[in-house]
């Protein structure tokens, strides 16, 4: 039978994130033995191993890898479907837009107030959310429409509408040597022994390995900075939330960032259209 409960999704997701049966157990609110029991009764329906089980823990096969994907795509479709579903049965016509915290502040601003001035306009909700949660908000209905950016954001199965591009700045304390640069380059900013780069989060949580701290949020970062513990590479767009303790010196070798409005590509939302030929306008 190829037909997947959402339920046993759910549950071999949470399995799969946390590669521990207990710690997956209690995120779920179960015991684990009818968790376990739950995996095993999915692997014999679908006939593949999907967890390679030894004394050192939990680990992905390649099916199970596929599944996850897979599995992760239609949870959040079903979440979008009810969300969505909820948010069309509303006296108010709303949106929610979605940005990480500190992105393009005079962008967005200028993209409001035009939107609010066009007749009908719909209400707008902006949710301030961490590096790479913009997909996530898109897919699982959370947000209707998110600032985005190319190259760095996955933007697989959304359209899109560009909004600005600029270029890229070092943001460095202002009392290191560096600060007295007029530019630098990429290479030189990343092989600063007393500086390391800090490291964000992959979309599921996890940091590459390295010597620089490991950041949450843009204000976490901006202390670190003022600290003199860490720098980073961020868009020129950046120096407008800059403290007295930082500088921004410009990368002359960086790659262009584009900021686009996002929207999920199956959106038939009139206030979503609503809104992206305003952006489009601006």
């Amino acid at each position: 039978m190829d037909t997947l409960e959402t339920r046993e999704l759910r549950y071999f997701v949470t399995v799969a994130e946390e590669l521990h049966f207990g710690r997956a157990a209690e995120r779920l609110g179960m015991a684990q033995p009818p968790l376990s029991r739950a995996i095993q009764q999915l692997e014999r329906r679908l006939g593949v191993t999907l967890l390679d089980r030894n004394r050192r823990g939990v680990a992905l096969t390649g099916a199970g890898q596929v599944l996850l994907d897979e599995a992760r795509t239609l949870l959040d479709g079903a979440a979008a479907a009810a969300r969505r579903t909820r948010r069309a049965a509303s006296t108010t016509t709303r949106l929610v837009l979605a940005t990480k915290a500190g992105a393009n502040h005079d962008l967005l601003r200028n993209l409001l107030d035009a939107h609010a001035a066009e007749p009908d306009a719909a209400e707008i909700e902006v949710v301030l959310c961490g590096m790479g949660d913009q997909a996530r908000m898109l897919r699982d209905g959370r947000a209707d429409v998110a600032f985005m950016q190319r190259p760095f954001d996955n933007l697989a199965g959304f359209d899109t509408e560009d909004l600005t591009t600029e270029p890229q700045v070092a943001i460095v304390p202002a009392a290191h040597p560096l600060a007295a640069r007029t530019s630098l380059t990429t290479a030189e900013i990343s092989d600063v022994p007393d500086l390391p780069l800090a490291r964000w989060p992959d979309p599921d949580g996890r940091y590459e390995p390295g010597p620089g701290p490991e950041i949450r949020d843009l204000s976490q970062l901006a202390q670190l900075i003022a600290l003199g513990h860490t720098t980073a590479v961020l868009c020129a767009s950046a120096r407008s939330w800059l403290w007295s303790a930082h500088a921004a010196i410009p990368l002359t070798d960086s790659a262009l960032v584009t900021t686009v409005l996002a929207w999920p590509a199956h959106s038939r939302s009139r206030a979503v259209a609503g809104l992206v030929r305003t952006a489009s306008r601006l």
